[in-house]
Parts: C-alpha cells; sequence; structure tokens
C-alpha cells in the first residue's frame, strides 16, 4: 500500500513520512547489518530497498579490510557521547567508489554497534572520487583532521616513516607540494571532521 502523504499529515503520522522521502540515505542497523533503510539510502548505493534489508554493511565497502577497519573507528565516540560521524569511501553496486558524509546514533551505548542509525549524504557532486588505496585514504582522511604524521601513526598503528611515505605518495600522485593543495584537488572536506580519532 502507497504511503498517503495526505494520510500521515492529517494523523500526524509523519516519521513514516520523514523517513521515506528523507533527501539522505538512512538506515537502522544492528550488530552491523542492515535491517530497513529508506529509498534514499538504497538509490544511493544502487540496490533495492529489499535487497539491502537484512543484509550486511560488508557489501557497501570497497573491500573486505576497509570493512574490518572502519568497524572500531567510531565505537568509543558512539560508547561515550551517542553519536558519530565521519567521511569515507563507499562502494556502490556496479563498483563505483564515492566518498559519503557518515553520522550515526547508537541506542545501545554499552555495545554501541548492536542497535543504531545512521544516515549516509552523497558527496560525489562535491568530492569526486579519485583513486587511492586503503591507506592513502585514511592518511588523507586523518590529515583533514588536522592530525600530524606523528598522530596518524599512532592511530593507524604504522611508522612515522611510513606515514611520510603515503603522505608523500599523495602530493606525487595529485601533482601537489603541500596538504592543502592537496585537498584542493581532491576537493574540499568543508568540515573539522572527517575521520574519528576514536
Amino acid at each position: 500500500m502507497a504511503l498517503s502523504i495526505d494520510d500521515c499529515f492529517e494523523t500526524r503520522t509523519l516519521s513514516e513520512l520523514a523517513f521515506t522521502f528523507a533527501p539522505v540515505g538512512l538506515v537502522v542497523t544492528e550488530s552491523r547489518v542492515i535491517r530497513d533503510c529508506n529509498p534514499t539510502f538504497a538509490q544511493m548505493f544502487g540496490y533495492t530497498r529489499e535487497e539491502l534489508q537484512d543484509a550486511t554493511f560488508a557489501i557497501l565497502y570497497p573491500s573486505q579490510e576497509e570493512y574490518v577497519n572502519i568497524r572500531n573507528r567510531g565505537v568509543n565516540t558512539l560508547r561515550d557521547s551517542g553519536q558519530y560521524w565521519d567521511e569515507r569511501v563507499m562502494m556502490r553496486s556496479n563498483g563505483d567508489l564515492f566518498w559519503c558524509r557518515v553520522r550515526g546514533h547508537t541506542f545501545t551505548p554499552d555495545d554501541p554497534l548492536r542497535r543504531a542509525v545512521w544516515s549516509f549524504a552523497d558527496l560525489a557532486d562535491t568530492r569526486p572520487y579519485q583513486a587511492m588505496t586503503r591507506r592513502e585514504r585514511e592518511v588523507f582522511s586523518l590529515l583533514g583532521e588536522g592530525k600530524t604524521s606523528k598522530e596518524i601513526a599512532r592511530i593507524l598503528q604504522l611508522s612515522y616513516r611510513t606515514v611520510e611515505v603515503h603522505r608523500a605518495r599523495l602530493l606525487k600522485k595529485f601533482g601537489v607540494s603541500n596538504t592543502a593543495g592537496l585537498f584542493q584537488s581532491i576537493g574540499d572536506i568543508g568540515g573539522d571532521h572527517v575521520v574519528s580519532n576514536s
């Protein structure tokens, strides 16, 4: 049965209306399994809503390694504040990679990923995806947060020298001489937070 906009306004059942027509992707998860999502989320990733229901989030990441890697990034922030956000690269059903802004709220702070709701905003129009390795994306994201190479090395459990090598490769790959030029060539982040340091 189709959702009647007039009925929703008359009965003030606006939450279903908001979920269905929100201009950002909305998804409710349980232990990183998609329990339900709105049409915007499904369309953003190139799936139907039914295809995504009860699917693991792993199908939306560029690799299994990235799916596992990002799991712990926001857990402490979710546990402490109930909310989290970052910007990351995700994968559409056709294999295309794209940047998106992810915001989350947990219903279970003691086990933050057990039950949560997330919003996804597609940033492809303002930040086109450029080919980077997973490590380059991580280093880029943390540089965007204002982290030094030493701080990035600690967060990613890499040597300082390895972080500097990744940073240098990024500068060379995009033909720029400094981090500011790197962000300009990739696309401005437009905020003070890219990846949580948690």
